[in-house]
């Protein structure tokens, strides 16, 4: 009888196999909606939303199709703006936000915006960059982008991590969560996602990606009691 290393062998070639098949697809695939997504940034907003959003969902499609990864929500979206709050385990929920969350406005690293062209969409977007080693200046402009953003009738997304945390892993949420909450006033929609065991850097495999909507907590909250219920919620998949 095999052993389990024995069969472990096929099993990461074919999972290497899949990845190799995966990312040529996408990041391939990728460059006609980037480029789509820049011509259409000075024609229509509408249209432009809706090639992100075709983008986002070519991801999960080539996810699903090529690493038999399949994906289920548990809860539901709100019907109202609100701050969503996700566990960041990998690259997965950040392609997916826009298809996941339809417009979100979403706070992510300033890095990204250097990317060619990709940069430029995910500003047009509603991006908003956060410069780490800028401390409270970074601060003022996150949140004065988010109240503008959130004043057009748009919910917001935030990791508040700060950063990708491996799967069953938990890590301080960062200060700009916080003052997100407490000066935008809205509820906050905690976001467990438990991808980090399928989505991996390099090397992925097939499985289900589980996102589990809690229930939206009030505004108005001390910081400690929304930190800790926050980070319970979020990682209540990860147990």
């Amino acid at each position: 009888m095999p052993s389990g290393s024995d069969r472990r062998g096929p099993t990461v070639v074919l999972d290497a196999l899949r990845s190799a098949t995966f990312y040529f697809a996408f990041y391939l695939g990728s460059i006609p909606y980037v480029l789509a997504a820049a011509a259409a940034m000075a024609i229509d907003d509408r249209l432009f939303r809706s090639i992100v959003r075709g983008w986002s969902a070519f991801h999960r499609g080539c996810a699903r199709v090529l690493l038999g990864m399949r994906v289920r929500m548990e809860g539901a979206l709100s019907a109202t703006p609100v701050l969503y709050a996700l566990r960041h385990e990998s690259f997965f929920e950040a392609i997916d936000l826009p298809y996941l969350l339809k417009t979100p406005a979403v706070v992510a690293k300033a890095e990204l915006m250097n990317i060619p062209v990709w940069g430029l969409t995910a500003r047009h977007w509603g991006m908003i960059a956060v410069q780490r080693d800028q401390g409270a200046k970074a601060l003022r402009s996150m949140v004065r982008e988010a109240k503008a953003l959130n004043a057009e009738g748009r919910g917001l997304a935030i990791f508040p991590e700060g950063t990708r945390i491996a799967a069953g892993e938990d890590a301080p949420l960062q200060s700009g969560f916080a003052a997100l909450y407490k000066l935008l006033g809205l509820p906050v929609v905690p976001v467990a996602v438990d991808s980090g065991r399928l989505y991996h850097r390099w090397l992925k495999r097939p499985g289900l990606v589980t996102y589990r909507f809690a229930e939206p907590i009030p505004p108005g909250l001390p910081r400690e009691e929304i930190e800790a219920r926050v980070q319970a919620a979020i990682t209540a998949l990860n147990r």
